[in-house]
């Protein structure tokens, strides 16, 4: 049967992605595949992994653990190593076979070069970047009711509407914008890293994962690029995605940037080793490097502590941080919107209340 993207009736059952380095599955496929779950179940549908390697039948199945129904497996020498023509063409030679309703695609380096390449040879829309996706009406008027100031009405939706909603960032981060390809197939999407939280993997899922080996079709003249040699720089970058505390400095430190950060570093330590994050204004003013960033246009963290110092919470911010464990707040602003989101918090000046609270932290450990 011919692929055809605008026969959307053809298209069925949910698709991740899977991404593998070094034979290894990436953090970002666990997160996929639990979202895929979701939305496979609000769908109706099976979801399925799509894994590109050589020699990766051996790992394929623990994405069933998370929640893959079934992985197919593309298995060749020339996969090794991800190139973009080799990459390109296997994976839209199986989605115009199989004719998947939904395809996800991890925002990362390789799946930012990917998606759009495959975009277009299948002729279909692609959302970039997405940091919230649904397929029913109902849970998506839920989201909006609580991330947004809007008012729902539902009469002025079309609350029938199964096409997968795609929530991203717009203008900067000032903005979210839900988009939907109505029209082509498969809907596309590339997901931002840490954003999505991952299920807990069980054994018994992951033994009744179906795996699927796909011919894999490569000629010479497919392959316009050759890998010679992988040379990986090491760069120290922050953890924030991995982190259990992550204490973030805002606007507030701007009168002692200085004494911000180092207030900032040792209640980080004081908790036993967390790492500092920002607002966005903290990365744009050059206090901390661009990979501190939490919120829309930075890293969505969910640690068990998260410590807002400084931060008014813009809903920009909130969306990066608010599902954390234990939300701690410190504002000289009482009407502060952080506070909404906070577990614990402390109105006043932070350069007055940290120092006391890293005193206490101490002491409590000291008498322990």
């Amino acid at each position: 049967m011919a692929f055809i993207s605008e026969n959307i009736e053809e298209f069925h059952d949910i698709w991740v992605f899977c991404e593998q380095r070094d034979g290894k599955l990436q953090n970002t496929d666990f997160e996929l595949i639990s979202e895929g779950r979701k939305l496979a179940d609000e769908r109706g549908a099976k979801l399925v992994g799509l894994l590109l390697g050589s020699d990766v039948k051996g790992i394929a199945s623990e994405l069933g653990g998370y929640g893959a129904d079934k992985v197919i497996v593309c298995d060749d020498p020339n996969l090794k190593v991800y190139t973009t023509d080799a990459y390109a063409k296997v994976v839209c030679d199986v989605v115009m076979d199989k004719k998947p309703e939904v395809l996800l695609i991890g925002a990362t380096t390789i799946g930012r070069d990917l998606a759009p390449r495959c975009a277009a040879r299948l002729h279909t829309g692609l959302t970039a970047d997405c940091t919230h996706l649904d397929i029913d009406m109902n849970k998506y008027l839920d989201f909006l009711r609580e991330s947004s100031t809007m008012e729902i009405d539902p009469a002025k939706f079309k609350m029938e509407d199964t096409n997968l909603k795609m929530t991203r960032p717009a203008f900067g981060g000032h903005l979210m914008a839900t988009i939907i390809c109505p029209r082509f197939r498969p809907c596309m999407s590339t997901v931002r890293p840490g954003v999505m939280k991952k299920a807990d993997f069980v054994q018994a899922k992951a033994d009744a994962c179906e795996i699927e080996m796909y011919p894999v079709t490569l000629a010479e003249e497919d392959l316009k690029t050759k890998v010679l040699e992988v040379v990986k720089a090491t760069r120290k970058m922050v953890d924030l995605v991995g982190a259990d505390v992550v204490v973030a400095v805002g606007n507030g430190i701007k009168s002692d940037v200085k004494k911000g950060l180092e207030l900032a570093e040792q209640l980080a330590e004081a908790f036993g080793g967390g790492v500092i994050g920002g607002s966005r204004v903290a990365i744009d003013e050059g206090w901390l490097s661009d990979d501190h960033q939490v919120g829309q246009t930075g890293k969505t963290v969910h640690p068990k502590i998260y410590v807002a110092l400084g931060i008014s919470g813009a809903i920009q911010h909130k969306a990066g941080m608010q599902d954390s464990e234990v939300i701690i707040a410190i504002n000289n602003n009482e009407a502060a919107p952080i506070f909404e989101v906070a577990s614990y918090g402390i109105v006043g000046n932070l350069f007055d209340v940290v120092p006391k609270l890293i005193e206490a932290m101490n002491a409590q450990k000291a008498a322990k």
